[in-house]
């Protein structure tokens, strides 16, 4: 079984609370009798009860209690399939994976920021297609376009600067690799690229134009900060040292803002200026308002909500316990009106 709201579980460790404080009334009210005077005539006084009922009472509340708590957590079992049109936006992103991406002017660095802003982005996703291109001088499809977010998550969550062999930023590889990885189909294409636009190889302008050509708009993502900053690589035993050119040089890695412009104006889009405060959420509201296709109907199986028959048991046993108790059982003085 599991369970829609399964914070309100919390509540059920009130139940050793109501347990206690009914001991201590029962103590309390035993004690009460015993002060009232003598135990013989505070019998022939009071109402005679048939039988005490106050121990079943408890148990009844308790056990309606903990039915009405399960109730409020929507217990989920019983698989329910339908079927369900699937209806969005084809969306490739593309992820800079070359190593002035391990460059720590963003926290932890840009690579794993730009990580967590795509998880974020995929967790708006309801019924879009997504697909993976990771580049770095070589671009490559880490997946293709599917409605299946947890494996893209789990193939995002893995990527590191190492997957890709040949150094270097060729962002128009990674365009054309989106432009041909796109399927037939009536909806929207939306290429994301996040990268710190220091390009190396290839004519990213040129394949853009002939994205938008193609019907696909190009957003453009620029990660990390303006001032230049060096490029960490850490060793085996943990230590630091920073990238060097052939001359010795420390290599310095700065965000180049005005290729990435000029990237999302020839492929019909926009550009996003990061800096040190990434966030797609803006991006997601753009995608939200294109033309959305649709991609066909899909067999999901889900689990039923019951909650119904756990409140119903809860709302008769608090009827039980708060009518039909006393007026069944309690009291023989009602007997005695009566006859």
């Amino acid at each position: 079984m599991r369970f829609a709201e399964p914070e309100f579980l919390w509540a059920l460790l009130l139940l050793p609370f109501f347990v206690i404080i009914y001991i201590l009334i029962a103590t309390a009210r035993k004690n009460f009798r015993k002060k009232f005077g003598d135990k013989e005539v505070v019998q022939k006084l009071l109402p005679r009860e048939i039988f005490n009922f106050r121990p079943l009472k408890a148990v009844i509340f308790l056990t309606a209690f903990s039915f009405l708590i399960i109730a409020l957590a929507r217990p989920l079992f019983g698989v329910k399939t339908e079927m369900t049109e699937r209806v969005g936006v084809d969306i490739m992103i593309a992820l800079d994976v070359s190593k002035s991406m391990l460059a720590e002017d963003i926290t932890p660095n840009r690579l794993r920021r730009a990580q967590f802003e795509i998880a974020n982005l995929f967790e708006m996703f309801s019924s879009d297609r997504v697909g993976l291109i990771i580049f770095a001088g070589e671009a490559f499809m880490l997946m293709p376009l599917t409605l299946d977010y947890s494996v893209a998550r789990m193939y995002l969550d893995a990527v590191s600067t190492d997957w890709v062999a040949t150094q270097g930023t060729d962002i128009s590889g990674a365009i054309e690799l989106a432009r041909r990885s796109f399927t037939p189909s009536n909806a929207s294409k939306v290429l994301i690229i996040l990268s710190d636009g220091e390009e190396t190889s290839g004519d990213a302008l040129r394949s853009a134009q002939r994205a938008a050509q193609d019907g696909i708009v190009i957003y453009t993502v620029g990660v990390g900060s303006e001032s230049g900053v060096p490029i960490p690589m850490r060793r085996e035993g943990g230590s630091i040292t920073y990238m060097r050119d052939r001359a010795g040089n420390v290599v310095m890695t700065r965000l180049n803002p005005r290729m990435l412009e000029e990237i999302a104006i020839a492929g019909s889009g926009r550009y996003f200026s990061a800096g040190v405060d990434l966030n797609l959420t803006e991006i997601y509201r753009q995608i939200r308002e294109m033309e959305q296709g649709e991609f066909g109907a899909t067999r999901q199986a889900r689990l039923n909500e019951q909650y119904q028959l756990f409140l119903l048991i809860a709302l008769i046993l608090f009827f039980l316990e708060f009518f039909l108790i006393d007026a069944i059982f309690k009291k023989n003085e009602w007997k005695g009106r009566f006859s």
